[in-house]
């Protein structure tokens, strides 16, 4: 009879621990981004929330990573370019995007002025646009133009060390009542300036 008392019990533990789940069951990233995230309005875009999941994405952090001109829209020839794969390279989505530098004619005071002015507003535009106008965002252009003017003054060229300090700058402001934050807004601001360094090459 003990026996038998015995069987049942240790078939129960057997059920009970088969009845438990094996893993545990993690919310989907858009459930866990529109159900945790206060200041995201129901009706913002799909294309809005992929971007915002993609800044957010493991990769991209501690510091987003510098954009790549495209080479449909290089100014360098097939030979050029062929030439230029032996230059140094800048880890990004694929472990081979070169170093970025702006021109060295930017390094002139006037010009330095005229390029941060023109960053300024522009990401100030951009800011506005991706969701709404909000005082942090004039704060966000303000600060990142006069760091990309301090670099240019100090004859920086490379924009990897021209984001790791706007980064650092971008990060001493308040986002509590932004829907951006120092990391999107500091790649923002680098990918503005490629396309303005793509446009000036055009020209």
């Amino acid at each position: 009879m003990r026996g038998l008392t015995n069987q049942k019990t240790a078939f129960g533990q057997k059920m009970m621990r088969a009845s438990l789940p094996s893993a545990t069951v993690r919310p989907s990233a858009s459930f866990f981004f529109h159900h945790h995230h206060p200041k995201l309005p129901q009706t913002v875009s799909s294309q809005k929330t992929h971007f915002l999941l993609s800044t957010a994405a493991a990769n991209s952090w501690p510091l987003p990573t510098i954009p790549r001109l495209s080479s449909s829209s290089s100014s360098l020839s097939p030979q050029e370019e062929e030439e230029g794969k032996g230059k140094t390279k800048r880890g990004g989505f694929d472990g081979t995007v070169e170093d970025l530098t702006v021109p060295h004619d930017w390094l002139v005071p006037s010009k330095a002025l005229q390029e941060s002015e023109w960053l300024r507003e522009t990401l100030h535009k951009w800011l506005d646009d991706e969701y709404c106008p909000e005082p942090t965002n004039e704060e966000i252009s303000r600060t990142a133009a006069r760091s990309f003017y301090e670099s240019l003054m100090a004859k920086q060229t490379d924009l990897g060390d021209i984001l790791l300090k706007m980064v650092g700058e971008l990060e001493t402001l308040s986002y509590q009542q932004s829907f951006h934050g120092p990391f999107s807004s500091a790649n923002a601001a680098v990918r503005l300036i490629t396309l303005r360094m793509d446009s000036a090459t055009r020209q």
